[in-house]
């Protein structure tokens, strides 16, 4: 027996998104702008006789890391630790350049603060508070110990002073804003990705489960159907009945075989096979084959077929369960105008090649898909917002028909018809052959 160790938060599969080093880079470089903007434009303006050279080399050790990182140095830098890694440098970074400049009288020493709140943001709660701890220690230190910087107008120096507190309130407030904005936008698309997932999976678990079941159930049924044909040989080998009556053992005859096909099908196959289980076949002879299997088994329905492209040397990956999508789509189609009155009017489907797919279109002249259905159909039964309603099913034939198109790297779409009724849209991949 396996047992999982360790099995990971709710929480932890949006951990990536939140320490993603690249957008730790993007913050660093947001620090060389300001750090290049005070050292290149504000000091020689307003203090040109303090030295500029270590406050340039700070910034150009951080274009150092950053070049380094992005030329893949440090890959170990990754997750929760490296994130924290990596706000630390900048904070240290931070302490270099202020000391350089003036320390706690330096109204830039606010850039400090931008950096504690990502911290806190992207970062557990103990490493947050470390962050927190060791911000509040520099920025001590930075009170007593500093590299003073002598004013060119001192008697202007509270006026500059309140003006640089208010550029760096407005620069610390923007790097907040365009990181947390980002990050959250990350997040959002992370969540959607993990709730498809889920959805996902708990869709091939169900098809799993059904292939179970469905496997037991052919051999279960394989007796019955065993009888009925061998008393439907036996009524055929009667010389007394009426020829239609005949034709109905023939045609009961025929569903039997049918039947059987289909188990044999579902044992062998014991659920959905996967589309690399299956075969290129050429994608003229995958529509014939399923339309002349269904018109097999429903003869009298009219379907009037329409091929608007070449389909010569066009090639699908295909398997058993794919026909049998089809075949299922078609057949619902033909119920469907069929409860409508509908059915003398046929059936269209309409087979296409565009943009590197196969295009199958079934259209009915039904009643349409009702709401809730209709968004099982298209987000899956177990997809987020989809509510089944008392008389509706549960919408397992498309929740199957949709995980083997799925499968098969395919889309699988359900769409208003004009004038009424439904269009079930079908497109699979084609095979490149020369590949």
């Amino acid at each position: 027996m396996t047992v999982e160790r360790n099995p990971p938060a709710p929480g932890d599969g949006l951990a990536p998104v939140r320490t993603d080093r690249s957008r730790l880079l993007h913050l660093r470089w947001l620090s060389v702008l300001a750090m290049l903007v005070l050292s290149v434009l504000v000091f020689p303006l307003l203090a040109p006789a303090h030295p500029r050279e270590p406050l340039q080399g700070v910034a150009l050790v951080l274009v150092g890391i950053n070049l380094g990182l992005l030329a893949g140095a440090a890959r170990w830098l990754q997750g929760r630790w490296g994130a924290f890694a990596q706000i630390l440098t900048d904070l240290a970074a931070w302490g270099a350049f202020l000391y350089f400049s003036g320390g706690g009288t330096n109204p830039a020493i606010s850039l400090l603060l931008p950096l504690v709140a990502v911290g806190a943001y992207i970062l557990p709660a103990r490493q947050s508070w470390m962050l927190f701890a060791l911000a509040v220690v520099e920025y001590s230190l930075l009170w007593h110990f500093h590299h003073p910087v002598q004013l060119l107008e001192t008697d202007a120096a509270m006026h500059w002073h309140l003006a640089g507190m208010w550029l760096s309130f407005v620069f610390s407030g923007l790097t907040v804003v365009w990181f947390v904005s980002r990050l959250n936008a990350a997040l959002r698309a992370g969540e959607q990705a993990l709730a498809e997932a889920r959805s996902a999976r708990a869709r091939d678990d169900y098809v799993l489960g059904l292939g179970q079941l469905a496997a037991g159930a052919a051999h279960r049924l394989g007796t019955p159907l065993g009888t009925l044909r061998i008393v439907a040989d036996g009524l055929a080998c009667r010389q007394d009945l009426a020829p239609d009556v005949r034709e109905d053992i023939e045609l009961m005859r025929a569903q039997v075989d049918q039947c059987r096909d289909i188990l044999h099908a579902l044992t062998h196959e014991a659920g959905l096979a996967r589309a690399e289980r299956g075969g290129v076949v050429a994608a003229a002879a995958w529509v014939d084959r399923a339309l002349g299997r269904w018109q097999q088994m429903r003869p009298l329905v009219r379907l009037n077929r329409q091929t608007t492209s070449p389909l010569a040397d066009r090639f699908i990956a295909a398997d058993a369960s794919l026909d049998e999508v089809l075949h299922n789509l078609i057949d619902n189609a033909a119920n469907a105008s069929q409860r409508a009155g509908a059915e003398g009017q046929g059936l269209d489907l309409e087979v296409r090649v565009h943009d590197g797919r196969l295009w199958v279109d079934i259209a009915d002249r039904g009643e349409g898909l009702p709401s809730p259905l209709l968004s099982a159909a298209q987000a899956g039964p177990f997809g987020p917002g989809v509510e089944r309603q008392e008389g509706q099913g549960m919408g397992v034939g498309l929740l199957l028909a949709r995980a083997v198109v799925d499968r098969h790297g395919g889309r699988l779409d359900f769409l208003p018809r004009a004038g009424g009724g439904t269009i079930a849209r079908v497109s699979i991949p084609l095979c490149d052959l020369d590949r």
